[in-house]
């Protein structure tokens, strides 16, 4: 992304957006995606790169120092970390959070339930049954009927 940045015919000075795609089927199931701007040239540019669940990326903070905000919330929805981050935290969910709400193997209604108790005065959290261990989207739409005639 360097290279972005400093090529005469690019000049990249701003990281828009950053954000984590989850593919299950695939060997390198994340992907992550840069949305980069040229406001010289008033263009848009997308880069992907491919990520597993063990490998990290490498950053693009000192680059782009808005990157930074983008990075921490990729690596706390998907769990995509980048190599030496600066301030590689939790921005979106709680300190205590497990998991990453954004992979497809994160369950629809969490790990625990988070509820103000009235009696006790305070906030409780109490574990969830699972009811479905994973999303699995292969079904007919009730909208993309055919017809016979």
């Amino acid at each position: 992304l360097c290279f972005l940045k400093l090529h005469t015919y690019t000049r990249v000075q701003v990281s828009i957006d950053i954000c984590g795609v989850d593919h299950p089927s695939r060997k390198r199931r994340f992907e992550v995606v840069h949305n980069l701007l040229s406001t010289r040239y008033n263009s848009r540019i997308r880069v992907q790169t491919s990520a597993d669940e063990v490998t990290r990326i490498s950053p693009v903070v000192s680059p782009f120092p808005s990157a930074g905000r983008w990075e921490r919330e990729v690596w706390d929805m998907s769990g995509v970390s980048s190599i030496n981050h600066p301030d590689l935290r939790r921005i979106s969910t709680d300190h205590g959070f497990e998991g990453h709400p954004l992979r497809k193997d994160f369950p629809l209604s969490g790990y625990v339930e988070v509820r103000y108790d009235d009696p006790e005065k305070r906030v409780v959290s109490e574990p969830i049954e699972m009811t479905q261990e994973f999303r699995y989207f292969d079904s007919a739409s009730p909208w993309e009927q055919r017809s016979d005639g």
